[in-house]
């Protein structure tokens, strides 16, 4: 036993006792740290299983046959919209004997007789010209002050210049 300050002596198994409950205090603080890991694993499976739960229950309201049963619908209305449409560009009258390529050649000679009739009169073919351009919209003018800073810039600025200025000290 070793004299303390006041006189009395301390028993060396005090050491132990010491070393001894901060082993303790510290097995105590793992398990309370491995509950709150447990009670956080627990409630995170729970939310998991609520959410497949919830989506079984939202499987059971959409069936896969309905689905495709009503993707078979929406199909077969496309395809007779779109016959629908074709229908109605389809030309009718005079216009269904027409053929694209007999009109472009009827066009052709066409010009080509209009060319010939100048030709003979003597007149010059017409050149073909672009539309005059329009003019050119005006545009703003180009400010030649410099920007000045808001004052709320200003003010930053300053409590900057002053917080480096304490920095520096």
């Amino acid at each position: 036993r070793a004299p303390r300050p006041g006189g009395f002596a301390v028993p060396a198994f005090v050491g132990v006792l010491a070393v001894n409950l901060a082993n303790n205090q510290m097995r105590i603080h793992e398990n309370i740290l491995m509950l709150e890991t447990a009670k956080a694993t627990t409630e995170t499976v729970s939310a998991l299983r609520a959410g497949a739960s919830q989506m079984k229950a939202e499987q059971k309201a959409s069936d896969i046959n309905d689905v495709d049963k009503v993707m078979e619908e929406i199909n077969d209305v496309t395809d007779m919209q779109r016959e629908i449409q074709d229908a109605l560009g389809t030309p009718v009258g005079m216009a269904a004997d027409l053929d694209d390529d007999e009109l472009l050649g009827e066009l052709d000679e066409l010009e080509a007789e209009d060319l010939d009739d100048q030709m003979m009169a003597g007149v010059a073919p017409a050149p073909i010209t672009a539309a005059p351009a329009a003019a050119a919209p005006a545009m703003p003018s180009v400010p030649k002050a410099a920007p000045v800073a808001p004052a709320a810039e200003a003010d930053e600025d300053a409590e900057l210049a002053a917080l480096e200025a304490e920095m520096a000290l």
